[in-house]
């Protein structure tokens, strides 16, 4: 072989090779990260809190506004120092954030709160040492639930109410309005929530249209007080 014909199928060998690293490099999928945040999936079916939820707010409720709120979230800390924070350390900090991380980011945060404190096989009645705190700082739970019915139905527009554990380890009901929580440094009334409701229109007008107290007295019956009383407990000691 002379020397052109070598420097030839050198240069076709190399542009060969190159084709191929390219082709293998559009091939290759790309890998992204995962999503700081992700819904949480029930603990039980859509339609296990019926009658006095119903499957169908359920479903709607979880799988598109929670799902809504975590995608959003995502989508406005993706690339940000926040991506690698927990959800209670932005929160924190809320103020220092756009308002799409404290609408986005509080949503998530009480959504995934809400699931946990109610279920099927819930008792209307308040036990464990969170009912004997309650009695201790409100007198009877009548009076705790009179306050806490009053928090939820005088929210004017969407918002929760709440039953918290402030700095001086008392409890607290409070109300705040959107997406807002406790746990954040803009809230008025700061602390660590242990029970908590929606009051939003989406948790309730299917079945009750604008009869937001009568859905507040139905909660009632789906209280998780054992998942309660573990976070008085957390509470207590944080």
């Amino acid at each position: 072989m002379n020397r052109k014909d070598f420097l030839k199928s050198a240069f076709g060998t190399a542009l060969a090779l190159t084709g191929a690293d390219a082709l293998a490099r559009h091939a290759r999928p790309e890998v992204s990260a995962p999503p700081a945040f992700t819904l949480p999936p029930l603990a039980y079916g859509f339609d296990a809190l019926e009658p006095h939820i119903d499957k169908m707010t359920m479903e709607i409720h979880h799988d598109r506004h929670h799902k809504a709120y975590v995608d959003n979230l995502n989508k406005a800390v993706e690339g940000t120092p926040m991506a690698k924070l927990t959800i209670e350390q932005i929160l924190k900090n809320v103020s220092k954030h756009p308002a799409a991380v404290r609408n986005n980011g509080g949503g998530h945060w009480n959504h995934t709160f809400f699931w946990s404190i109610i279920g099927p096989g819930g008792t209307d009645r308040a036990s464990g040492p969170v009912a004997d705190a309650i009695d201790k700082q409100f007198n009877t739970e009548m009076a705790f639930r009179d306050a806490f019915v009053n928090a939820a139905t005088g929210r004017f527009g969407s918002g929760w109410a709440w039953l918290l554990v402030d700095k001086n380890k008392k409890l607290v009901i409070s109300s705040t309005p959107n997406q807002d929580n406790p746990l954040m440094d803009v809230a008025e009334v700061k602390g660590t929530p242990i029970l908590g409701i929606d009051v939003w229109e989406h948790a309730y007008y299917l079945k009750y249209q604008n009869k937001r107290a009568d859905y507040v007295k139905a909660f009632w019956n789906v209280v998780n007080w054992d998942q309660v009383n573990k976070n008085y407990a957390a509470a207590m000691k944080g």
